[in-house]
């Protein structure tokens, strides 16, 4: 058994540094969600907004999205994420209160704008592409925390904590990474309003977003923001590329969740053992992504499901509703990508 794994570790990454970004991103969390609970650093914040919980989202998914060769450029892609994940937080800050106001739904309301500008950033090239999901992260974990005006400076002091967290672990792993970014696919609107692709992917996202706002209106989804996550970012360049990666997430969810919920038992008996379950899913998350988004959506839906259970959440009713709702989100984001202007890989001449 132990020689099947170490194959299939081999063949999801066959260097070592996938795994390296994996350590790292792990690292910059806990960094990150440790100096968020330093007394000194929390001194005056409201205490009923975990900084460190913040702090440690903004970091780990700059991470994911930082994806250059060199200390420099790596830093400074870094600091521009978590800024602009704190500027997703306060951006949800603003605009909830009046959301709220138009429906019942309106803080959902708000991640739909997060929903359009991680596929329409992209066309900024690589930087554009992470800015844009770290607004939608931002506004996400904002949404979590339920956060009020009152606690944008927490969500100054996470970006800053972020920054420093996500850096530092950078600045360690040096060359030992060889990042090779997937490049983004050339995509052609099918002759329609000569729009461009990244302006479709941002409308077709969009629209399914709106769909799960509309529904959660009228009926009340349990976790509508898990929908909303889901159809944002199965969205791809092509309607055959979305119809993959909504294939490879079903497959990843329905392997990840049935055994995140088998830990269960873990969070009450053996808690430091299930942080580190979670952490190794995170490390295989960040080996798979770029070849194998079935694996890497499995290691994140493991993981969603024990740190949840860690951090309190045991309701298996409430984990299968964040399941299903998921699903439900992949597939309105099929629909959009096959309905709304579907997007087709250009030909060679």
């Amino acid at each position: 058994m132990v020689k099947s794994a170490l194959r299939w570790l081999e063949q999801i990454d066959p260097g070592t540094h996938r795994r390296i970004k994996g350590l790292r991103l792990v690292t910059a969390y806990g960094i990150a969600a440790a100096l968020g609970t330093l007394q000194d650093v929390t001194h005056g914040l409201p205490s009923a907004v975990s900084v460190g919980s913040l702090a440690g989202g903004f970091a780990l998914w700059a991470s994911v999205s930082e994806a250059r060769a060199t200390r420099a450029e790596s830093s400074r892609d870094l600091i521009v994420l978590c800024a602009a994940a704190a500027f997703g937080a306060s951006l949800f800050v603003a605009l909830s209160p009046a959301l709220r106001a138009v429906a019942t739904a309106g803080p959902e309301l708000t991640l739909v704008t997060g929903a359009f500008l991680v596929s329409y950033l992209k066309r900024f090239g690589l930087l554009g592409a992470g800015v844009g999901s770290q607004i939608y992260i931002g506004q996400l974990l904002a949404y979590g925390a339920r956060l009020t005006p009152l606690d944008l400076t927490a969500v100054a002091v996470a970006g800053l904590i972020a920054m420093l967290a996500s850096i530092v672990p950078r600045l360690l792993s040096g060359p030992a990474e060889h990042p090779a970014p997937a490049a983004l696919s050339s995509v052609d609107v099918a002759g329609r309003w000569g729009l461009s692709p990244e302006l479709v992917m941002g409308l077709q996202a969009a629209s399914g977003s709106l769909v799960v706002v509309a529904l959660n209106e009228a009926v009340g989804l349990r976790e509508s923001a898990w929908a909303i996550t889901a159809c944002t970012y199965v969205v791809a360049g092509s309607a055959s590329g979305t119809i993959a990666r909504v294939r490879r997430r079903i497959v990843g969810t329905l392997i990840g969740v049935p055994l995140g919920l088998a830990c269960l038992p873990l969070a009450v008996h053996a808690p430091l053992l299930l942080w580190g379950a979670a952490a190794l899913a995170m490390i295989v998350y960040a080996m798979a992504l770029p070849n194998r988004y079935d694996v890497a959506c499995a290691a994140f839906a493991f993981t969603l499901i024990v740190t949840l259970a860690a951090g309190g959440v045991h309701s298996v009713p409430l984990l299968a509703a964040r399941a299903w709702e998921t699903l439900l989100g992949g597939a309105l984001g099929l629909f959009a990508a096959l309905c709304i202007l579907p997007l087709r890989p250009l030909r060679s001449n």
